[in-house]
């Protein structure tokens, strides 16, 4: 059998070896550390919008964009440091790059039909929500039927 020794693709990673790092095959337990304490604070900033320090009141829209922002961000340093990719050669652009394109692509070609998802329903859908639409909670006439036209024991 042939030695392996000196192909690089076919040596073991040693940890203790400082040589191996350099070259790509993970960090140090420094760096691990480091991260951990960064999700740790980015999970601190998450509950910071329920607590009465938040200084920007009850809206909503603003939660939610600090919470995705956040939740993006912690995304971002595991799939870079504990899934390795930032340790990986350069051909795995190659492969992300177009992935990420098809996805975003996919969520916003969706935004229509759910924001609008409520517009065309179904009487019988209408009637049988979980939610009424807002038209309805606002006091406003809409198309679904009130509970008054639909007596208790009559089917739809």
């Amino acid at each position: 059998m042939a030695n392996l020794s000196h192909d690089p693709a076919h040596q073991s990673f040693d940890a203790s070896d400082p040589h191996s790092v350099e070259h790509g095959h993970g960090g140090s337990i420094r760096t691990y550390v480091m991260v951990a304490l960064a999700l740790v604070f980015l999970t601190a900033c998450s509950y910071w919008t329920y607590t009465p320090f938040w200084p920007f009141g009850d809206n909503v829209a603003i939660k939610r964009t600090w919470m995705m922002a956040v939740s993006c961000t912690k995304a971002m340093l595991v799939i870079l440091f504990f899934m390795h990719l930032k340790w990986e050669a350069n051909w795995k652009w190659v492969l992300t790059v177009p992935a990420s394109m098809m996805s975003l692509l996919l969520v916003l070609a969706l935004v229509p039909d759910v924001g609008r998802r409520m517009n065309y329903a179904s009487r019988e859908r209408l009637i049988n929500s979980a939610q009424q639409p807002e038209r309805e909670a606002a006091g406003k006439p809409g198309t679904a039927l009130r509970p008054a036209e639909h007596p208790v024991g009559e089917k739809h």
